[in-house]
């Protein structure tokens, strides 16, 4: 490789000398110059290896002349042309950056190129050094891990900007101080201090790992937690130099790790143990109940038509509603039971030592009471009830699985008592929950096969004794079983959600009979349909009300929708929207089973309602229980004087009658008057009309309805 040599002098003997000595070695070509300007020119085009540089010419003198030769070409080697007159200058060149000097009276050495040759090397050298520290400092700054190095003595002597960032600790005022002031670490489980792991591998001459949950403490005080590992560094003789420390930041990643460790174990709406955690406890309950000779219970919990909150005002709402419960159902329960959500609306608690099923007991009707209470959510009062299944150890089940199996069954079994209620497991209750399953599967096919039927029970006017309308009420006649009970098939249709095409099939099915009548010459006369909670949170059942109506041809005041007090406190603005749709079209609205809900007057005069009807319960009563008598009273004189029609229901007896006829109750429906009929069947009773003296018929049947 040819080195290209630039001679600065005003000497032209010199300049001479210098070329003859460099010409005897083939790699060296040379350009000359007699001034500093002239020098300062040539560099600027580049391609220069080397600088032979006299301090005396003609247009600069003494170090000046290096001092601005230098600041334009500090990265090329420059010797000084000495004279035994200007030694002190060669010396201060020599202080500030030269690489060397020839003396002019050895130009002539072989020496010469040699010398030449090898500050070139060298300063090639230093520059290909500089490249790689260069290139490793940045890469060490931009690299997200901290590196602390330290000399044999554990002073640390460098910091990468990562380092800088987590100890707090800039490299300039680092460097000399020892390794444990500068990188303080605890111990992540006792919080006492740790030596430093450096001062190890300095004794041990080994690397290491750093211990799991070490901390650091930042030069504010500040704790993280750390990991990685520390190397020792030897010299080119293999011989220990000091050590590397290599670390990184892992509080984000230990925080993360141990909120996974938590969501794996806990419901992220409410927080509760979930499933995994809840079967985790019920297991060692059940071993330390082994030990002890002592019970436990589950109780199982689903909440009753939460489904319409979702429906009618949204998951957000709904959300905050189970948020809600399950801070109620944590006021239930001791210490050593657990709450949990495990999916959906559905709690499971577990009350340990349970004492014959006392404490079951106990704290179920304590969640009864308490879940009564209304619950205020984004300025809405809501309502919410549940149904509990119990199942207890040992008697009802030796592991998780099957405790809550069974205490699953009893909650279903508890909803078919009507809800709002707990009920115990029992044997034959498997007995059901398959029959259930059976059900539910026929009951997905009934009607694509037409299996459905609809009876109407007339309502009668207790003053002139003649049809003022019907109820309709839905039948399911099953190929094999016969006439399926609406209280054994309703609430099945009603969790799985297949009430809702079966509402809107009796919907448009009583409408198109009643129209029938109607063009068959029967005077107009009222139709009661009722309406469950998932039918009428349903965003489309105005909609699909407005339809039917307009498919069939049904004057809209001949259709009555009944709908339950619990369904339309479960949330009050909500039904009053639905309600005041429902009435801008024209139908009537009635609340069914008045009297076991809420029964307030300020929820009647917020909705647009037109008819109360009395529950069968009171009416039944009338003749037994004396108070049921003045709950009656109370409901007709309230219906009255509120100018809403009243009917009793399940009217039986001539008493009863008597009773409501004296109190001037409206309506009434029940077996004294009809049992419910067929459509043909009821197009006779409107021709002949309620026999004045009917023939009671024995209770064959439910009154259940859709």
């Amino acid at each position: 490789m040819m080195n290209h040599v630039l001679i600065i002098t005003g000497d032209v003997s010199d300049t001479k000398n210098l070329v003859s000595a460099l010409a005897k070695d083939r790699t060296f070509s040379m350009e000359s110059v007699t001034n500093l300007t002239e020098g300062l020119k040539r560099l600027n085009k580049s391609g220069i290896d080397a600088i032979l540089l006299d301090l005396a010419l003609s247009d600069s003198q003494g170090i000046d002349t290096f001092d601005t030769l230098f600041a334009v070409a500090h990265h090329t080697p420059i010797m000084i042309l000495d004279t035994t007159d200007n030694e002190p200058l060669t010396s201060q060149a020599l202080q500030r950056g030269a690489q060397g000097y020839l003396s002019k009276n050895n130009f002539d050495s072989n020496l010469v190129p040699q010398t030449l040759r090898n500050i070139i090397q060298r300063k090639i050298v230093e520059e290909s050094f500089f490249i790689e520290k260069a290139r490793a400092e940045i890469t060490l700054n931009s690299i997200s891990d901290a590196v602390i190095a330290t000399d044999i003595s554990g002073r640390v002597h460098y910091l990468n900007l990562a380092a800088e960032h987590m100890t707090g600790w800039l490299r300039d005022e680092a460097q000399g101080h020892p390794i444990s002031e500068v990188m303080q670490i605890l111990n992540g489980t006792t919080g006492e201090p740790e030596p430093n792991p450096v001062e190890w591998v300095l004794k041990q001459n080994k690397p290491m790992a750093l211990a799991a949950g070490t901390m650091l403490i930042q030069r504010n005080g500040n704790e993280i937690a750390i990991e990685d590992s520390i190397a020792p560094i030897h010299n080119w003789d293999g011989k220990l130099a000091g050590a590397v420390i290599v670390f990184h930041d892992i509080t984000a990643a230990k925080a993360m790790a141990l909120k996974m460790a938590y969501l794996a174990h806990h419901d992220f709406l409410t927080n509760l143990p979930n499933r995994v955690l809840l079967n985790d406890r019920i297991n060692q309950s059940i071993s330390l109940a082994k030990r002890r000779g002592t019970d436990l219970a589950l109780l199982f919990l689903d909440l009753d038509n939460f489904k319409y909150v979702n429906d009618s005002l949204g998951h957000g709402i709904g959300d905050k509603l189970l948020q809600s419960v399950a801070l109620i159902l944590s006021s239930c329960v001791r210490n050593s039971d657990t709450v949990s959500r495990i999916g959906g609306d559905e709690f499971v608690i577990l009350v340990t030592q349970n004492q014959e099923s006392q404490n079951a007991t106990l704290t179920a009707n304590k969640i009864l009471k308490a879940l009564a209470a209304p619950h205020t959510i984004d300025e809405q009062e809501l309502h919410i009830s549940t149904s509990i299944g119990i199942s207890v150890y040992p008697s009802d089940g030796q592991d998780a699985e099957t405790l809550i199996k069974n205490a699953d069954t009893a909650m279903y079994h508890a909803k078919e008592k009507g809800r709002n209620n707990y009920q115990f497991f029992k044997n034959e209750m498997n007995v059901r929950a398959v029959e259930r399953q059976v059900i539910e599967a026929h009951l997905r096919l009934a009607l694509e096969r037409q299996e459905f039927v609809l009876h109407y029970q007339p309502k009668v006017n207790l003053v002139t004794g003649k049809i003022s309308g019907s109820e309709a009420l839905l039948r399911w006649i099953h190929p094999e079983w016969g006439e399926v009970l609406p209280d054994r098939f309703i609430p099945i249709a009603e969790d799985c959600g297949l009430i809702v095409p079966i509402g809107l099939w009796v919907l448009r099915e009583a409408c198109a009979q009643v129209k029938k009548w109607e063009d068959a010459g029967f005077n107009p006369l009222s139709v009661a349909v009722n309406i469950s909670s998932l039918e009428f949170t349903q965003k489309d059942f105005v909609n699909d009300v407005r339809t039917i109506l307009n498919e069939t041809g049904l004057t809209p005041s001949q259709l009555q929708l009944e709908i339950t007090e619990s369904v339309l406190m479960s949330n009050a603005e909500s039904s009053k929207s639905i309600l005041k749709q429902l009435k801008a079209i024209g139908v009537q609205l009635a609340v069914d089973d008045f009297g076991t809900g809420y029964s307030s007057l300020s929820y009647l005069s917020l909705f647009p309602i037109d008819i109360l009807k009395i529950d069968k319960s009171f009416v039944q009563d009338i003749s037994s229980i004396e108070e049921n008598g003045f709950i009656v009273s109370a409901v007709i004189a309230m219906g009255n004087s509120l100018k809403k029609r009243v009917v009793a229901e399940g009217v039986e007896q001539a008493n009863q009658l008597t009773f409501l006829k004296a109190r001037q109750c409206e309506e009434g429906q029940g077996y004294l008057f009809s049992r419910p009929l067929t459509a043909e069947n009821y197009a006779q009773l409107m021709s002949t009309g309620i026999r004045k003296n009917p023939i009671r018929i024995p209770h064959a049947e439910t009154g259940a309805l859709t």
